[in-house]
């Protein structure tokens, strides 16, 4: 499941090659933006990475995020079994770049 959205003025992609993404989790993406945006001035885009590999008996899922903002981007994953926990995970990984960068 594969798909592009304007985000309030963001280029939204999310790419989740046989992954159905569900509602919540696109909603949880959304407020992931939310939050971090407060953290810079200018987001220009957002790249959203799913990787499920079923063979693997541990740290089958991955996800990783891509802030396009000025200067270089933000980038952050992590793997593990349950998407939200990741998602919050990453978070926590580009809030702090991205705080690092506004200074």
């Amino acid at each position: 499941m594969n798909y592009t959205e304007n985000f309030e003025g963001i280029k939204l992609d999310v790419q989740a090659a046989d992954i159905d993404v569900s509602d919540a989790l696109q909603q949880e993406i959304r407020d992931v933006i939310r939050r971090l945006e407060r953290h810079i001035s200018k987001v220009n885009f957002v790249d959203v990475y799913f990787t499920d590999k079923r063979d693997k008996s541990t740290d089958a899922k991955s996800l990783g995020i891509r802030f396009g903002i000025p200067g270089n981007d933000a980038y952050a994953s992590d793997s593990g079994d349950n998407w939200m926990e990741l998602l919050k995970s990453v978070e926590e990984k580009l809030r702090r770049q991205l705080m690092k960068i506004d200074r």
